[in-house]
Order: C-alpha cells, then sequence, then structure tokens
C-alpha cells in the first residue's frame, strides 16, 4: 500500500464521515491507517483554519481542537512544510493554477511519493498526465 497524503477535503470528509468520500478512498484510507501510512501536510490545517474563518466550512467542534483529534488518530502522520517541499512548489515542472494549499500538497506528494488523495478535477487531471499520483476521493 502507497503513502497517501490526504487534500485537505479530503481528511473533513474521512473524519466526519460524509458521503461524499467514495468507497474505494474511504478502504484505502482504512488500509493504510492501518498500516501507518496516511499523510497530512502542514498546510491542512492552516486550510481548514482559513475555510472556518471565511464561514465555507463548519465544524462540530473548535477548529484547534478539531485538527488536533484527527492529527491523533493512529496512523495519521503530519508532514512537515520543510524547504525541499516549500521550494519544490513554486518550481513545478507544468503550467499549474496559484492555489497555495493546492502547489504544496503537490510538491508534497511528489517529494515523498504519495498519492494525492483528492476529488478536486484540476489535480485529479494533472495525476492522470503523470505529474504525480493520485486517487479520486469521490470514487
Amino acid at each position: 500500500m502507497p503513502l497517501l497524503l490526504l487534500d485537505t477535503h479530503t481528511l473533513v470528509w474521512a473524519i466526519n464521515e460524509m458521503p461524499k468520500l467514495g468507497n474505494g478512498a474511504k478502504q484505502a484510507i482504512r488500509v493504510a491507517g492501518d498500516e501507518g501510512r496516511v499523510l497530512v501536510s502542514a498546510i491542512t490545517p492552516w486550510e481548514i483554519a482559513l475555510l472556518v474563518s471565511k464561514g465555507r466550512l463548519t465544524l462540530e467542534a473548535d477548529v484547534m481542537d478539531w485538527v488536533r483529534n484527527a492529527l491523533a488518530i493512529p496512523g495519521v502522520t503530519l508532514v512537515p512544510l520543510d524547504p525541499e517541499i516549500a521550494v519544490a512548489s513554486a518550481r513545478l515542472p507544468w503550467v499549474m493554477h496559484a492555489d497555495l494549499a493546492d502547489r504544496i500538497l503537490v510538491a508534497t506528494a511528489r517529494h515523498l511519493g504519495a498519492t494525492l488523495v483528492t476529488a478536486d478535477g484540476a489535480l485529479l487531471e494533472f495525476a492522470r498526465q503523470g505529474h504525480f499520483s493520485g486517487m479520486n476521493a469521490a470514487g
């Protein structure tokens, strides 16, 4: 089982047991979690807090408590934003939109050889083009 890097929405769907998360992705995350191979980028807590502050995401707990609980789940590892990932996010070898979080996620997946689990159509298209490994979170 490869390392799985969860996109922000994928983490929220998984933690909140939302039906948007497809059965295939749910099973892959479960198996990877049992093997300690589920990754969350350091950019994800920032993005979750930003979405909550803008009213685009509602959580049943304080955002900091929610993030702490999510990261405390056995099998989940927080990936720090190290200089190699930060620089690589600005040097992706293809034209990509400017969304900071997406660029960090893609650079992290590429740096670690992880599969990015996302429902973002643009990111899945980049994965289909062979720029990194991707898995559809909704499928």
